[in-house]
């Protein structure tokens, strides 16, 4: 049977790959859980510090949701269509978004629906220069369900995303980057490698503090600036007691690299 996500481990990186490439990488349930299941494996261990999530082939990232499978969902009323489909898919993306490793998706085409949420979720993403996005969910009469309607307005503004929202077009990796849905535009044969390359900028420095800035931004963009500093106050705290915090001051005051335990 094939594997519905690919898992590889690099060093301190887990390469995740959606690995349906005949359906476009769709994100059906059991990859969704698949998914969610990977990430619970991948948080337990510390001996992964990263994540790339891809898709496999060479025309997709994603798709988006598994629209035969969904349709059947929909057919058998609102609480089934809410659990199976709605509840599953914003677990999901909610899952990326807060998840204390930090999370680069690297998108090698297309990135439509689900495909393009999960970007918008992720921590960090790169995009191909073959890439492609679209919120296409109006076209099947239904607004996007995986958290775009409220995640992309927030990374690009309510008005440049209502009208990708509302029209359903297309949009380039070069569009992307420009509203703050990706972080960099690389030639495509360059993807993989420009991923690893970020994900081993951010590994020289301390997990826990990593940790600490991802869960403060994650829960600190939503509050007030008040709430959000009490957010910043607290994960400082919760670094005091910490040996990386003693081994970053220490280093940085004898001028040398530090090495950090993670403890």
């Amino acid at each position: 049977m094939q594997e519905l996500i690919r898992f590889q481990k690099k060093e301190e990186v887990a390469l995740l790959t959606l690995n349906r490439p005949e359906k476009l990488n769709a994100l059906n349930y059991a990859t969704n859980d698949r998914l969610l299941a990977l990430l619970d494996d991948i948080e337990s261990d510390s001996s992964i510090r990263a994540v790339i999530l891809t898709g496999a082939g060479e025309r997709a990232f994603s798709a988006g949701g598994d629209i035969h499978e969904f349709t059947e969902s929909i057919k058998q009323g609102v609480d089934t269509a809410v659990k199976e489909f709605v509840h599953r898919g914003q677990t999901m993306t909610s899952r990326i978004e807060s998840f204390p490793k930090p999370i680069i998706v690297a998108v090698n085409g297309i990135a439509f629906g689900g495909g393009c949420e999960i970007t918008e979720a992720a921590h960090l993403a790169i995009a191909s220069d073959k890439a492609v996005f679209a919120k296409p969910e109006i076209n099947i009469g239904i607004p996007p369900t995986f958290g775009g309607t409220q995640r992309l307005p927030r990374l690009a503004g309510r008005k440049r995303a209502l009208e990708l929202l509302l029209t359903g077009d297309r949009f380039s990796p070069e569009r992307a980057y420009e509203l703050g849905l990706v972080n960099q535009v690389v030639p495509h044969d360059e993807l993989i490698q420009q991923a690893f390359k970020l994900a081993k900028r951010i590994l020289q420095h301390s997990p826990i503090a990593t940790a600490r800035i991802i869960s403060a931004v994650t829960r600190g963009i939503n509050a007030t600036i008040g709430e959000g500093l009490e957010i910043e106050k607290e994960q400082f705290a919760r670094m005091v007691s910490t040996q990386d915090i003693t081994e970053g001051l220490t280093a940085w005051i004898e001028r040398r690299q530090p090495i950090y335990s993670g403890q």
